[in-house]
């Protein structure tokens, strides 16, 4: 985590901005955000805005007079007036290899792409959508393996070590390259529902971009079904989406191409399970049709 970072290098942080207290949990109770967790575990000021069009939310930045702002998937637009107010600028965090992968899921959208590699880079805020000048970019691989939880946390700590080496000293700042530019458009619900016509690799990939959340999702007998962990295996002859081994440990679905064993699920209402703990609940025979 970027605050984190910047506390363990020693940097004065002034104030801390992050959006107000969603609803959680079962119970939908009013939950703090773990940036605003740990800055009151460390006694540091506290502003939840709504949005920093507001001129009291601005005034109170604007005070403080800082030297930079740092900006970590904060999800609110920043409006000119704040961008021009620290010294040195604002600086953002952003989870991608800019100009590659601008916008609001950059993770996910790389993971369903199929890419090999990823990164963080460290840009000065403009106006534009994640198009400032670039001060600093390092790349990591994409396993196999990996979902959009498990690259977020690996790219949480990269993005902590890159600001601070970024506040330590002075890069030069690089226009991005507009004509290689893509856009990580938001990500809606609709996404996560499972084709089974789309090829087994492309389901793959679907699955771990929408791991945790929202999760990706088809239907078993009217029964509304999110799969968490799978691999693309080789081709066989059957009907997209129908079971072509259900035994023992193994669970395997036909695709549009391909087939696509399943080692973790989860029924609505359920716990996940292994694909073996799901079998011994619920038997299934061949040719039973997932999404139906």
């Amino acid at each position: 985590m970027a605050l984190s970072a910047l506390l363990n290098a020693g940097h004065r942080i002034e104030h801390v901005l992050t959006q107000p207290d969603r609803p959680a949990g079962r119970g939908l109770k009013f939950e703090p955000s773990a940036v605003k967790r740990l800055a009151l575990a460390h006694g540091l000021v506290v502003a939840q805005p709504v949005t920093l069009k507001d001129e009291v939310a601005a005034e109170q930045i604007r005070a403080e007079k800082v030297d930079a702002m740092v900006v970590a998937a904060y999800g609110l637009i920043l409006p000119k007036a704040v961008l021009a107010m620290p010294r040195l600028g604002c600086l953002n965090i952003h989870a991608s290899l800019l100009p590659r992968w601008r916008g609001a899921a950059p993770i996910q959208r790389a993971i369903l792409a199929g890419d090999r590699e990823t990164g963080i880079t460290i840009m000065q805020m403009n106006e534009g959508l994640d198009t400032g000048s670039m001060l600093l970019q390092q790349n990591i691989a994409i396993m196999d393996d990996d979902t959009m939880g498990s690259l977020h946390d690996k790219l949480a700590v990269l993005g902590g070590e890159l600001i601070v080496r970024a506040l330590g000293h002075s890069f030069p700042a690089v226009p991005q390259e507009e004509s290689t530019a893509t856009y990580a458009a938001k990500i809606h619900k609709s996404e996560a529902r499972i084709r089974w016509t789309d090829s087994a690799l492309q389901i793959h990939r679907q699955i771990r971009a929408f791991n945790p959340h929202p999760g990706a999702n088809t239907t078993l007998d009217g029964v509304n079904i999110k799969l968490w962990r799978t691999r693309a295996c080789s081709a066989c002859d059957a009907i997209a989406g129908e079971v072509v081994d259900a035994t023992d440990e193994r669970l395997v679905v036909a695709c549009g191409e391909n087939a696509l064993e399943i080692y973790e699920l989860q029924r609505a209402g359920g716990k996940r399970l292994s694909a073996k703990a799901f079998l011994a609940g619920h038997p299934l025979a061949s040719g039973t049709r997932f999404g139906g």
